[in-house]
């Protein structure tokens, strides 16, 4: 939030993230992987004669979306990494993606000074659990399971 100095009070102005620019090769075989997810499509504008198309699409219960398209970013594609989509049942989210035909990876869990361990988090103890796939052109995903969040989120 930015600060704006009006005298003796400071106000905070809300900013919220939007959309994230996603580099991709193919536009129209990244607009079929995320159509495949069960995103919504929100966009799809491209400029008469070809010279600017812009997609964008928005996973389910997330006010933020991604973009992608011409000169959406200098950006080489597959560079992005580690994109949390937050789930409330990996396992769930997990098996839902696979269904629709995406190489994700195994469900595992991080504890407190170990390396990943296979499986959900015990208890299912949020923020521990994560499952990870890539789109056509390599940019991560990481699902993590967050059941109840930290006090102030």
């Amino acid at each position: 939030m930015t600060d704006i100095d009006h005298g003796a009070t400071s106000v905070m102005l809300e900013q919220r993230l939007e959309a994230i620019p996603l580099p991709v090769s193919d536009i129209d075989r990244a607009k079929q992987f995320y159509a495949n997810l069960g995103w919504r499509l929100d966009i799809d504008f491209a400029a008469p004669g070809g010279s600017f198309r812009i997609v964008q699409f928005t996973p389910p219960g997330s006010p933020c979306s991604i973009q992608f398209g011409t000169n959406a970013t200098a950006a080489k594609p597959g560079c992005v990494q580690g994109l949390l989509l937050v789930v409330q049942d990996i396992e769930a989210a997990h098996d839902e993606l696979a269904h629709r035909g995406v190489d994700i990876g195994d469900v595992y869990h991080v504890a407190l000074g170990k390396g990943p361990e296979p499986g959900p988090a015990p208890m299912h103890l949020s923020y521990a659990s994560f499952a990870d796939f890539n789109d056509p052109d390599g940019n991560g995903w990481k699902l993590q399971e967050i059941r109840e969040r930290l006090p102030g989120r």
